[in-house]
């Protein structure tokens, strides 16, 4: 009985033994016939085809994630400028302008000399100027934006944008302007006439193509009369009839002497 026993242990082991090696042959014939998985080659272009096609459906975070791949895998550094910029250029689009100015700046101190480099000043001057939000609160993002316009025609004075961009100064400084005539304004109507003539004074010599600068001599003249300063009124009010004769500040002006 004893041997009958060990007889068909022996053969369900034999048995078991045959089945795993014919499994291991299977397995090894099957993964033998595969051939291996190429992974996608790097392609710069491609990539920033890929990145364009995903800003494009607002999956900016994807987009970028590409774009730093383009930057740290292009050798030859030619699509890595193009690809930082894209990457300011995503954070416009996607609302964070904070963002962008940080990247753009790392452009220009990346690539000081590049044929782009204009259009990175150009962008954090206008990331700026849209964020302006008329003059009680935004006469300080106008400074900030006046000063990158201004950086920009120090830095590239042969930029792109000599058309369009004295228009956006003159919008900044009349901003900036007006936020000055508010709070002169508000001095002017406490009775508080030595603050109020320190900001009108500041425009004159600051703003003198002020869009209502005949306002503020007017002002400024009659803060002068409250203060008891005639020759100063004096000076003021012809100073507003020699430059603005027909304004109705001009007239009101000579009320006061």
């Amino acid at each position: 009985m004893e041997k009958v026993i060990l007889l068909i242990n022996s053969t369900i082991e034999k048995f078991f033994k045959f089945f795993v090696m014919v499994f291991m042959v299977s397995l090894l014939l099957s993964c033998g016939g595969k051939e291996p998985v190429k992974k996608e080659e790097f392609n710069p272009v491609t990539y920033l085809q890929k990145a364009d096609e995903l800003i494009n459906k607002k999956e900016y975070e994807e987009a970028r994630k590409l774009l730093l791949e383009i930057k740290n895998r292009e050798s030859a550094k030619e699509y890595a400028p193009l690809a930082q910029l894209k990457i300011a250029d995503s954070y416009l689009k996607e609302n964070e302008p904070q963002l962008a100015i940080v990247e753009y700046r790392k452009f220009i101190e990346i690539y000081p000399e590049s044929t782009y480099a204009p259009y990175a000043q150009y962008s954090i001057a206008m990331a700026y100027f849209r964020q302006i939000d008329g003059a009680e609160r935004g006469a300080g993002t106008a400074q900030k934006a006046l000063e990158e316009f201004l950086k920009l025609e120090k830095m590239y004075p042969r930029h792109p944008y000599k058309e369009i961009l004295p228009l956006r100064i003159q919008k900044c400084r009349n901003i900036i302007a007006e936020g000055e005539l508010i709070i002169g304004k508000f001095y002017y109507k406490k009775g508080s006439y030595k603050a109020a003539v320190d900001r009108f004074e500041g425009i004159v010599k600051n703003y003198p193509d002020f869009k209502d600068l005949d306002e503020t001599l007017y002002l400024l003249a009659d803060s002068y009369k409250n203060l008891n300063m005639i020759d100063m009124t004096k000076q003021y009010v012809n100073l507003l009839k020699q430059k603005f004769p027909d304004s109705q500040f001009t007239k009101k002006a000579e009320r006061i002497l």
